[in-house]
């Protein structure tokens, strides 16, 4: 049986300790490294062991009785959360770590509620029983108080006759045909244990132990139930599938694929198939490689279950499905930051993209864009911890000195009117012609498409070029240039030529209806909001409140436990990105704060954020909303405002 298991948890609450400990009790490693050390064998990179925490999602291997493990260690620290929950799209249980003296904290629920999008089955270790402050019944409290109140107590609950009493009335609780059963009959030992897995496995309920990672105490009892209470089925006799979780290029540049095998087999020289059906791509496999840690080791194939890599793969993307896996992965985690990259003037700009473009097919959410026109090249982040070790990366990996600007918000735009906007492409020996309705779309839903346009006016082939070319690339508003967003996009009607339309003319077409009807909306600015849940004395909520508000945020009614206040509402990351360093300071580190994003709504100062662009739209020579007609042989411009009444299929 082949078992992915996930370390998750906020950062410094013992996750690569604790896996060092389940690596080492089963034989997997010899020596137990530390971080402290320098020497953990899942912080692998120098960067990692410099800095103290995890920083890429490492994988390690061993067995245990009848189960093949692979184990993800994954980064703690929000700025490279992204990194985090791609790793947890291929886990089948999770193992969240909870430091028995700090807690809940901020980013352990962004955890617990990521794993929960994604319905991955949890496990809880309270960890640092060993250290001063420690307390499990106050952290199991804190975990039923913000967490969830499913869980039970694993630790000492079973013995050689079953489950002890405590946990056979938790589990009968929920099931009511067992509880019948229990009232009638009484405990069946393998009836409630394969009732506890199911639940589990169906995120009914959540066990947890605890002990302490650094001493060594209790993780053998915790890797004993944990092999007891988890199952998986992987279909190995069906076509193979896979997800693509991490790619990474080797030293020699060599692109590596990071694959999760859902059901099916694939041997080494085996053609995988991905992309959508237009796009689909066909690559044969030339090298299976089966990670632990920085090792690895060659085999001739892999089945079900297994994390692998292979080598062969040239355009495939994290979270691609491949093979009879067509649907690509969704991710919650989204940087809300942009930077500039700042060189030294010998660099070669080119070959600086050709590296950066590298780290961005290992991290997609650093969405590395190109700006010509001012020959700079931009990334998205979420802080300025990911941009020190982007830096040092850089440095290390390809030679280059490097800094980054401070990072700023990524806005978005959108329109709040309907509009039809028109396209009209026909330079000498080419034609096309697109007719689009834009209509505000739902919030944080991106561009989505419907067709109305008859198969008599424009062929099918032509009709999915229109669609293509809406998708290939994001569009800017015209306000600011931010990519625009949450647009409801229908396909009128179209014309084409029989012998003149040719490759291209759609897209150009396209490009200037879609254009075309921004300029006749009325376009709005969007900016990325937080959703906070702050935690302080009593005492301290009015100070929380005036700050929230003159940050701009709402918040919901305030709740109070004991001494303490709770308050959460949404405020924009603008005014909010450094409040958490503010709140530690006047609550003397007392005070919690957890950050999450909630999404893009209204700018709440858009009239300044527009005079502060100043983007230029009639200067952007990547778009244009005007129209080209040709007469007697030669082409003429018509500007947006004369396009409508000179279109053909009016």
């Amino acid at each position: 049986m082949n078992k992915t298991i996930g370390i998750v948890a906020h950062v410094d609450a013992g996750k690569t300790t604790f896996s060092e400990q389940l690596l080492y009790h089963t034989k997997s490693i010899k020596q137990r490294g530390r971080v402290d050390h320098k020497d953990a064998f899942l912080d692998s990179h120098d960067i990692e062991r410099q800095r103290g925490i995890t920083v890429f999602s490492d994988q390690g291997m061993f067995s245990y009785r009848d189960a093949t493990y692979y184990l993800l260690d994954t980064p703690g620290h929000a700025d490279f959360s992204p990194e985090m929950e791609r790793a947890i799209q291929v886990m089948d249980y999770a193992i969240i770590i909870v430091s028995a003296v700090e807690g809940i904290e901020g980013h352990t629920e962004t955890v617990w509620e990521l794993l929960r999008k994604h319905q991955v089955p949890v496990f809880f270790f309270i960890n640092k029983t060993d250290r001063i402050g420690a307390d499990v019944h106050k952290t199991v409290e804190d975990i039923q108080r913000n967490i969830t109140d499913d869980i039970c107590d694993i630790t000492d609950s079973f013995e050689e006759s079953g489950m002890k009493e405590e946990l056979v009335e938790f589990i009968a609780e929920r099931d009511e045909a067992l509880l019948e059963q229990y009232m009638e009959i009484g405990y069946d030992k393998n009836l409630w244990l394969k009732t506890m897995q199911e639940m589990i496995k169906e995120n009914k309920i959540f066990p947890y132990a605890s002990g302490s990672a650094l001493q060594d105490s209790g993780i053998e009892s915790f890797l004993e139930k944990l092999d007891l209470l988890t199952m998986t089925n992987y279909p190995s006799e069906k076509a193979f599938a896979g997800r693509v979780y991490r790619i990474r290029h080797d030293d020699n540049g060599t692109r590596i694929t990071f694959i999760k095998a859902l059901s099916g087999t694939l041997k080494v020289r085996d053609e995988i198939n991905y992309g959508d059906e237009e796009n689909g791509i066909s690559e044969k496999v030339t090298q299976i490689r089966v990670y632990s840690g920085s090792k690895f080791k060659t085999v001739d194939h892999v089945a079900a279950g297994e994390l692998f890599a292979v080598t062969g793969l040239s355009n495939v993307s994290v979270g691609d499905g491949v093979g009879a896996l067509k649907e690509s992965a969704t991710y919650e985690m989204v940087p809300t930051l942009k930077s500039k990259v700042i060189f030294e003037p010998a660099i070669n700009m080119k070959e600086a993209l050709h590296y950066f473009k590298i780290l961005d097919a290992e991290d997609p959410s650093l969405n590395v864009t190109w700006e010509e026109s001012l020959q700079e090249i931009h990334i998205h982040v979420m802080g300025k911890i990911q941009l020190e070790v982007l830096e040092q990366l850089v440095k290390e990996r390809f030679h280059l000195n490097v800094a980054f600007d401070n990072p700023e918000i990524l806005y978005k735009e959108t329109i709040d009117t309907e509009v039809v906007g028109y396209g009209h492409f026909e330079p000498l020996g080419h034609y096309a012609e697109v007719h689009l309705k834009l209509e505000p779309g739902e919030r944080n839903n991106g561009i989505t498409f419907t067709n109305n346009c008859h198969a008599d006016d424009l062929t099918v082939g032509n009709q999915n070029l229109i669609r293509h070319h809406l998708f290939e690339r994001k569009h800017r508003g015209l306000l600011t240039g931010s990519p625009l967003t949450d647009v409801k996009v229908t396909l009128l009607t179209g014309r084409a030529h029989n012998k003149h339309t040719s490759g291209g003319d759609f897209r150009e077409a396209t490009y200037r209806a879609l254009r075309q009807g921004l300029e006749k909306a009325s376009n709005i600015l969007l900016e990325p909001y937080y959703h906070y849940k702050i935690k302080v004395d009593v005492d301290q909520m009015g100070r929380v409140l005036s700050d929230i508000q003159t940050a701009h945020g709402s918040f919901d009614a305030p709740k109070t436990e004991g001494d303490k206040a709770i308050l959460t509402g949404i405020v924009p990351v603008a005014t909010f990105m450094n409040y958490t360093s503010e709140l530690a300071s006047f609550t003397q580190g007392k005070g919690s704060i957890k950050l999450t994003f909630a999404g893009y709504d209204r700018c709440h100062n858009e009239k300044e954020v527009i005079e502060q662009i100043s983007y230029n739209k009639d200067a952007d020579s990547e778009y244009t909303s005007s129209s080209i007609f040709c007469s007697k042989g030669q082409g003429y411009t018509v500007t947006w405002e004369e396009a409508e009444g000179e279109m053909h299929c009016l």
